[in-house]
């Protein structure tokens, strides 16, 4: 069973994913990984831009709800020299507990019109803006969740190998609930 398989829903209408920054990478998912390796044997894993490392991190978070541990040594491949503190931990769950589709939301396609389903290929699109690089070795990124009206922010960090790390991630605060979970819908 793939990683979005349950939350298939036909005649899904995806929603328009709004733009930010001067500049917007894609970031395309082939084949989503269901191991650690497979994690670290994607392209995206070599964390030479700071954009693959975001949409690494998203796609780590996804994993959450189905395989806490699985997600949490994913992040901490994403953190490089610096794991996940008791205290990341402790959050990641606070804010994933009973929201499994908030991380799922960065791809393209999510809606809550669709319960929060990507489309495919698995896309996720990563912006900057003219502040992005203002502290030397470290890039502020923005990712937009088709639950929320404005991005997210994710911040990476350069490391001495060369290699972009996750800092700090911003990315789990509440978006608006699924409709098929929203009585109100």
């Amino acid at each position: 069973m793939g990683l979005f398989d349950k939350v298939k829903q036909e005649n899904a209408v995806p929603a328009a994913q709004p733009q930010s920054g001067n500049r917007t990478v894609a970031v395309q998912f082939a084949k989503l990984p269901d191991t650690l390796a497979e994690f670290q044997a994607l392209p995206q894993a070599q964390l030479s831009t700071p954009f693959d490392t975001a949409a690494m991190a998203v796609l780590a978070l996804c994993f959450y709800p189905d395989n806490a541990q699985l997600s949490l040594e994913m992040l901490d491949v994403l953190k490089g020299p610096k794991p996940l503190s008791a205290y990341d931990k402790q959050f990641i769950r606070d804010r994933l507990t009973g929201k499994d589709y908030v991380p799922r939301s960065y791809f393209e396609g999510a809606s809550p019109k669709n319960n929060y389903l990507p489309s495919e290929p698995y896309t996720i699109k990563v912006s900057e803006n003219p502040y992005s690089y203002q502290e030397q070795g470290y890039a502020k990124l923005y990712l937009q969740s088709g639950g929320a009206d404005s991005p997210r922010p994710i911040q990476l960090r350069l490391a001495k190998d060369g290699k972009w790390y996750l800092w700090e991630q911003f990315l789990l605060a509440d978006i608006r609930q699924p409709e098929s979970a929203d009585p109100w819908a």
